[in-house]
């Protein structure tokens, strides 16, 4: 009876160190589909959004920052609890029906507005930043949830590099998704004043939050709920404890860089749109178009990366690829004249590429930190989104505070003035690619290569 058990064993373990099938890895990578596309939405528009209805930049910043502190808090709880409680497909779906009933609002009116019947700027604040609040707490639990499940999927290494670049790959798509949608809205649909642009983004919010829940009803019915973490939680094994992450140096080198990641390009693509109509006096189908092309380049890498077999000092290699490639693109940035606007479809090409070397890597950083250490996954990928979003919003706030403000940086020649998006697109991303480098260069990550690849390759 002992032998039976630990051949089980046995064979279980072997199951979970196999490689995955396409299915299995297609199916998880659609579920973070509608926050991709919702988030794709925030990051790229909101600001634009809040400034062109008659808030001020700071107030706009406020808003976002409401919605990043929401968020980041919300993941250092949300981690604890699915770190005691499991059941991460149950975690998801709450957390893609909170996103969904709350992103409209947004992008749209400003409900207590009409409640109090006052348009004042301090109520679209406060409003604008409830709403915000709603929408992040949803996005944060799917986020933690998905993003933890990872390590109790699968213990093959390549297959967790996989599903991290797959679930990157619908990114992409659900960037180019959401693109794609604004160029038509933005090309049909004209704003002339107020009531015109609140129409627009109602309308991308509305259809956005359509495609993003049919992906979300894939994943929900194509991935079982992993029960890796329940084979260990049935062995008894004890819950791992916030000090043990606290005690490795390797956490807070991964935490650094995965931050630092995460502020190349979310502030990069905050400031994106105003940057090309504002700052290079191109076209309103620019604020689509340069987008799509980022993340065109970004998907094509993402999906190439899962072919790879991958070992510790690959992931380090191809993320410094990825830095260096980011800070030429930032110098780019800074120095662009207006009258060669055009160049900036290059830069576009090197920054998707940039973009999808830094994070598919960066995010297997955090997958080889835990290891197979399930019990404590989740709280290890909520406290780094925790820094990560606070970040983010505290780095936005302190650029939009100085929005409108004189050359920040006074002037380059006669034709490039170093402004807030100048700035904010160009130096603080190439900065943060250059310490990322850096500290990556210093890790000490398992140099363990998986002996196969996936069963069946996503470009067979």
């Amino acid at each position: 009876m002992v032998h039976h058990s630990v051949s089980d064993e046995s064979s279980s373990e072997a199951q979970y160190a196999g490689p995955l099938g396409r299915l299995a890895t297609l199916s998880y990578g659609a579920g973070h589909m509608l926050n991709d596309i919702t988030s794709a939405c925030w990051f790229t528009y909101l600001l634009l959004f809040l400034t062109d209805i008659g808030l001020s930049p700071r107030d706009a910043a406020i808003v976002m920052l409401s919605g990043q502190v929401a968020d980041g808090f919300t993941t250092i709880f949300v981690g604890e609890l699915i770190d005691r409680f499991g059941h991460f497909k149950l975690w998801h779906a709450g957390g893609s029906f909170l996103v969904a009933v709350s992103f409209s609002s947004v992008f749209g009116s400003c409900l207590p507005c009409k409640v109090m019947g006052s348009n004042s700027l301090t109520l679209q604040t406060i409003g604008y930043s409830t709403f915000a609040a709603i929408f992040n707490v949803g996005w944060a639990v799917t986020q933690v949830s998905h993003m933890s499940m990872v390590n109790c999927i699968t213990l093959n290494p390549t297959s967790r590099v996989a599903l991290a670049s797959c679930r990157n790959a619908f990114t992409m798509v659900a960037n180019l998704s959401l693109y794609a949608v604004a160029l038509c809205v933005f090309s049909l649909y004209s704003s002339k004043d107020t009531v015109d642009i609140k129409i627009q983004y109602r309308w991308i919010a509305y259809l956005s939050i359509f495609m993003g829940c049919c992906f979300v009803v894939l994943f929900l019915v194509g991935t079982k709920e992993p029960q890796l973490k329940l084979q260990i939680q049935c062995k008894k094994v004890s819950s791992i404890s916030w000090t043990h992450w606290f005690k490795k140096i390797l956490y807070y080198q991964v935490a650094l860089v995965y931050t630092l990641t995460r502020l190349v390009t979310n502030v990069s693509q905050a400031l994106l749109a105003s940057y090309v109509t504002n700052e290079l006096g191109m076209g309103q189908s620019s604020k689509a178009l340069v987008p799509a092309i980022i993340y065109i380049c970004s998907f094509l890498v993402s999906v190439t990366l899962q072919e790879i077999r991958w070992s510790g000092w690959r992931l380090k290699a191809f993320f410094n690829a990825g830095a260096i490639l980011w800070m030429f693109s930032g110098a780019g940035v800074s120095v662009l004249p207006d009258r060669m606007h055009n160049l900036m479809y290059i830069l576009s090409i090197a920054i998707g590429a940039a973009n999808a070397l830094m994070t598919v890597t960066g995010i297997s950083m955090e997958s080889m930190l835990v290891g197979e250490n399930v019990n404590g996954c989740a709280f290890v990928y909520g406290s780094l989104s925790f820094v990560d979003k606070l970040s983010c919003g505290l780095a936005l706030y302190v650029l939009e505070s100085y929005q409108g403000s004189p050359d920040v940086m006074g002037n380059l020649g006669s034709n490039v003035s170093h402004s807030v998006n100048r700035y904010g697109l160009g130096v603080i991303p190439a900065t943060c690619a250059f310490l990322s480098a850096v500290i990556t260069y210093t890790m000490k990550l398992p140099d363990t290569t998986s002996s196969s690849t996936l069963v069946e390759p996503l470009l067979a």
